[in-house]
């Protein structure tokens, strides 16, 4: 890529030097725009087809650095990002890699960006790139970023490490698959006051293990949507908000001593049921004599009915008596 004339604009973009913006947008191009005016701040590279972004692909062929302190990148089929892709940026502020589908992701892919403030991956991290994501996450190198959107990526947990390496003021996290925020990250966020995170549209799953995150919610206000959080497991408490949510819902003492007292009454259920058998069994020869004369005694009581029954049907009988 290189610096042209300050009156050119590159094939197939529209250039608006009162803005310092060009866009270069639907065009399906492979590859990025050869030459970028000196005067540009902004450029919108939008709906084309750029599967990669090659090391040094904004670096300038004679040296000279770019101006851009936004650069659009979103809706481009992107599946990689290799190592120092962002050299010669070096007042860049804004990167927008939305909505691509990124597979790799370079260790080395946001070296150079030490101004950047806004990244934006949302909607663009296949599985691949999501384990890959932390270590290009460098916190030495994106010291001011300040927001950081990883919306809509089926993430399971936060892929930064270490939280309190950034200066972060908005991390969004909405619709994606976190069950829970570990401990480590809580810790983080109660040090990092003024970091505002948005977790809406996660499949919470309220059980004990939740504790630490619902009390973080109940005693911080750094989850800007935090009465939208709602519980996606249990059954029995699905569509709950979390802050409705009562403390022994989460309390793994109170969980746990339940637990014990329910395997507790099962135990003394079962010894009671061992010793009732063994009394039947040491006693087994009186509760057949007992069992034996209780039948002697019906069949007494039955042969007085039967005499009975034949008097009573025999007129005979019946003439004698009278």
């Amino acid at each position: 890529m290189s610096l042209i004339a300050e009156d050119e604009c590159p094939l197939s973009c529209i250039c608006a030097r009162d803005s310092g913006t060009v866009t270069c947008r639907d065009n399906e191009d492979t590859e990025l725009p050869g030459d970028i005016p000196a005067w540009a701040t902004t450029l919108i590279l939008r709906g084309n087809n750029i599967s990669t972004l090659p090391g040094g692909a904004f670096s300038s062929n004679n040296g000279t650095k770019l101006k851009l302190m936004t650069l659009s990148l979103s809706h481009n089929g992107i599946m990689v990002i290799e190592a120092d892709a962002f050299t010669g940026l070096p007042r860049l502020r804004l990167l927008d890699l939305s909505h691509n589908r990124l597979v790799f992701i370079s260790d080395r892919a946001f070296h150079s960006l030490q101004e950047l403030r806004s990244l934006y991956l949302n909607d663009s991290l296949l599985a691949p790139a999501v384990a890959q994501l932390s270590n290009a996450l460098d916190g030495d190198i994106l010291c001011n970023l300040h927001r950081l959107d990883l919306s809509g990526n089926r993430l399971k947990t936060i892929p930064i490490s270490r939280l309190d390496a950034f200066n972060l003021h908005t991390l969004v996290l909405t619709n994606n698959s976190i069950e829970n925020i570990g401990k480590e990250n809580i810790s983080s966020l109660y040090r990092q006051k003024q970091v505002r995170v948005y977790l809406s549209l996660n499949p919470f799953r309220c059980n004990c293990e939740l504790e630490s995150f619902y009390f973080w919610l109940k005693n911080s206000s750094q989850c800007v949507d935090a009465a939208r959080l709602l519980c996606a497991e249990p059954d029995a408490k699905k569509g709950i908000p979390i802050e409705r949510l009562r403390g022994e819902d989460v309390d793994c003492l109170n969980e746990n001593l339940e637990a014990v007292s329910y395997v507790f009454l099962g135990i003394v259920l079962a010894l009671i049921g061992i010793v009732f058998l063994m009394v039947l069994y040491l006693n087994r020869r009186g509760i057949k004599r007992w069992l034996n004369n209780i039948r002697d005694a019906c069949r007494d009581q039955m042969e007085v009915y039967h005499y009975r029954y034949e008097q009573d049907s025999d007129p005979r009988l019946a003439n004698v008596a009278v």
